[in-house]
């Protein structure tokens, strides 16, 4: 079933995501020094999925075990291997955090807005799909700061760092989740989830 975040027009007009902190310039250059461009490449199964470095064996996208990793570099809680599998982490890891996640520190961001906001002030900020297909692994990401305007934001979500079928640096939760159907239209209609916690 399609969930549809519905805000009031004016409401959304008027928030925005404000400027980039030091904090958050930082702890985007944190998550940017890890490489994702050339770590948890899709194709390949993962020697360690800390690090990012494939075995010789063929495998799958690795979303969800960046994410974790990323986590774990600055010493959050996330769930990650070998605790699940990596088949479905991505799934698990929306279920994660609203379960276990306030006893580790995470809270639910309630808009796009929000999550871009808390990105920019150095808080760690994740998307994450819960695909409606049992079968199909959902998909996860990083928040990274931005001062993109508020139409951008409108229209294709907040920036973010992944791994998956396309690893990338920089890009939208738009683009970002495109492979995900209904992940996201606009930032009044979508189906991701965001959680953010504090630095420890």
């Amino acid at each position: 079933m399609v969930i549809r975040r519905c805000l009031p027009f004016l409401l959304a007009a008027c928030l925005c995501a404000g400027g980039v902190t030091p904090q958050g310039a930082q702890l985007t250059e944190r998550f940017a020094a890890m490489d994702v461009e050339h770590h948890w490449l899709p194709g390949h199964r993962l020697a360690d999925w800390r690090t990012g470095e494939p075995s010789q064996s063929k495998g799958s996208t690795h979303c969800s075990a960046f994410l974790a990793a990323a986590c774990d570099r600055i010493g959050i809680d996330m769930l990650h291997p070998p605790e699940h599998g990596e088949n479905y982490l991505a799934t698990a890891q929306v279920d994660w955090p609203k379960a276990e996640g306030p006893k580790h520190g995470w809270t639910p961001v309630d808009s796009p807005f929000r999550a871009q906001e808390l990105a920019n002030q150095g808080q760690v900020v994740v998307v994450l799909f819960p695909s409606p297909d049992p079968f199909k692994s959902g998909h996860a990401a990083l928040v990274r700061a931005s001062d993109k305007s508020q139409a951008l934001l409108e229209a294709e979500g907040p920036q973010i760092i992944q791994a998956g079928a396309e690893n990338a640096t920089s890009t939208s939760v738009k683009e970002g989740f495109h492979h995900h159907r209904g992940a996201w239209f606009s930032a009044r209609d979508y189906q991701v989830v965001f959680f953010a916690h504090a630095l420890p």
